[in-house]
């Protein structure tokens, strides 16, 4: 029997200390405990995974999901849950299914919080977007044709050219 490794706990062993007892080889047995490790904090129920939070670990230990959302924000999640459709095609029994399956989020809203989505929504439109750094100043010379332009910026000029004559 060769291992390529040094052995700390059992189960890095796997069967073969079971396969060893059933099958009566009593040197090979005598073997694999003589190379395991004999501090006790090397056995496997002292191994923990130190990259993994511990909310983490006792999800993977309990195979318990990821919360439901609660809150969801679309500007970060823009692939949102959304049960509505499954709800009024297939009804309430199809519904509840998915969204045991998958669950959508109770509240759906932008970047903004709850407070200031409040006071947004009791604003009028132009200061909403200037809170939220969605208005864009508006010029009239934007519109204007080229040659209305240049008319413009004569009388301008011929304003200014009287003024300081």
């Amino acid at each position: 029997m060769q291992i390529e490794s040094t052995l700390v706990n059992e189960l890095q062993i796997g069967n073969r200390l079971n396969a060893a007892i059933e099958h009566n080889r009593r040197g090979e047995f005598g073997l694999l405990l003589a190379m395991l490790s004999v501090d006790a904090r090397d056995m496997a129920q002292f191994q923990f995974d130190n990259d993994v939070e511990i909310t983490q670990k006792l999800r993977n230990k309990f195979s318990v999901p990821q919360p439901q959302l609660l809150v969801d924000d679309i500007s970060v999640h823009p692939d949102t849950t959304d049960n509505a459709t499954v709800f009024q095609q297939h009804g309430a029994k199809q519904f509840h299914l998915q969204q045991a399956l998958t669950p959508e989020a109770l509240v759906i809203r932008g970047s903004q919080p709850d407070s200031m989505i409040e006071v947004l929504n009791n604003c009028d439109y132009l200061t909403k977007n200037k809170a939220i750094n969605a208005y864009q100043q508006h010029t009239p010379l934007e519109d204007m044709n080229f040659l209305d332009q240049l008319s413009t910026q004569r009388k301008i000029s011929e304003t200014i050219s009287h003024q300081f004559a």
